[in-house]
């Protein structure tokens, strides 16, 4: 069977040798409601699940049989893991998670693991509380893997988050995948700043300042006074370099502390681009708190996040899953409906939110293709195999998550009355 390009296979059927695993794996994928794969078998043998031709489309080879009984005993974890350790590979990563995504009734019982298989990485993510030390340690383990990294794929601005395509007016195709990117970064950003009211003179918060690009927007452009904060040691060297090369280090105040050690207050405007993720459900009133208390009365903040579906949101916050065990951990997704409701209590009003998911799936293929490109560099600066198959499953995870809508990207427009 050929890889590149998924081809009807014979009937479903097993090797004579296959494992039991095996075998409960292919009852439950023969229940596929939606879209078409295609399966070599270790022997070289091949089968076909779903209907002929239907969308969407995936196919996938396996080198051993490990991957069934890493499903079953890990769920989603346990497929990552299989695939990072080589057992199989697809000539489209995104297009076979969609596909899992697309049949999730049918094949959740695989995705979730075994009770005992689930506990063990649900007790390995309490260890990754966000507390002020915990937080420091957790941001440490991903962005602190050194700029020279992240510079190999992500764009100019050095923005590690969703663009906004829409508000640049630049549609799939138009000028180059680089230009784009960096115009629907600057489009994003500079919404966040118009949500929360930024202008000259105005005295801004960015929680979560990541490597400055929104600082030195704010500072640059708009003439604003920022005050910003991370915990991140490499993203906060950077970025104070970034400030310092554009001669706007009298209006900028970038440290290395947490957001809820902030005393200064108040402010007149906050904004905080995807940093809410890492706080942790336990913090959120916390994190809402430290909001409330920094804005002066009528300040506005912008809070970009990540979204869960509100109907996936209770077995996601009772489970766990790649990306908090591989990438971002202490990491959790609200739902819209959750963020709501937090917001509120700290007596803040949503006056508005902006919905752009199908952007972030745009954003994370550029990444992906760029990470790709780069990989024999990424090598090169000390990274191993093994990293680099994270960091590609993690980007196609997250891809198919925003093209399916099982995750979205928001920004909340909040006030303090």
């Amino acid at each position: 069977m050929s890889l590149s390009q998924p081809t009807l296979a014979t009937p479903v059927s097993l090797p004579p040798r296959a494992p039991a695993a095996a075998r409960v794996v292919t009852r439950l994928v023969s229940a596929l409601a939606h879209g078409s794969l295609d399966v070599q078998w270790p022997d070289g043998t091949s089968a076909h699940f779903g209907a002929p031709g239907q969308a969407p489309r995936a196919a996938i080879r396996l080198r051993n049989w490990n991957v069934c009984s890493a499903a079953l005993r890990s769920g989603d974890i346990g497929f990552a893991e299989s695939y990072i350790a080589g057992d199989w590979s697809t000539p489209d990563l995104s297009a076979l998670i969609r596909l899992f995504i697309a049949n999730r009734e049918a094949v959740e019982r695989v995705f979730y693991g075994s009770f005992w298989g689930a506990l063990a990485y649900r007790f390995k993510r309490l260890l990754h509380r966000n507390s002020r030390r915990g937080s420091r340690k957790n941001v440490h383990a991903h962005y602190d893997l050194g700029n020279a990294f992240y510079r190999l794929w992500l764009d100019e601005s050095m923005s590690y988050s969703s663009a906004w395509f829409a508000g640049a007016a630049i549609g799939e195709g138009d000028a180059s995948d680089d230009a784009c990117m960096e115009a629907g970064q600057r489009a994003k950003m500079r919404r966040a700043l118009d949500e929360a009211g930024v202008g000259p003179g105005t005295r801004l918060l960015e929680i979560g300042c990541g490597w400055g690009a929104l600082a030195h927007l704010a500072a640059g452009e708009r003439g604003a006074q920022v005050t910003g904060v991370t915990l991140s040691t490499e993203q906060l060297e950077y970025a104070r370099g970034r400030i310092e090369r554009a001669g706007l280090r009298p209006r900028c105040d970038l440290r290395l502390a947490d957001y809820r050690s902030i005393d200064d207050g108040p402010y007149d405007a906050v904004v905080s681009i995807e940093m809410f993720e890492a706080v942790g459900r336990e913090y959120w009133g916390r994190y809402f708190a430290t909001l409330a208390r920094c804005l002066r009365p009528g300040g506005r903040a912008c809070v970009q996040t990540i979204t869960i579906r509100d109907d996936l949101f209770e077995r996601y916050v009772r489970s766990t899953d790649f990306i908090q065990q591989y990438i971002f951990p202490g990491g959790l997704l609200p739902s819209v409906a959750a963020f709501e409701t937090e917001a509120a209590r700290a007596g803040l009003q949503v006056c508005a939110k902006l919905a752009f998911g199908p952007d972030y799936a745009r954003t994370l293929r550029h990444w992906r293709a760029r990470f790709l490109r780069e990989a024999p560099r990424v090598r090169e600066i000390g990274f191993d195999e093994r990293f680099v198959r994270i960091w590609e499953f993690y980007l196609a995870y997250c891809e198919a998550a925003f093209d399916t809508g099982n995750t979205d990207v928001v920004q909340f427009t909040l006030r303090r009355p």
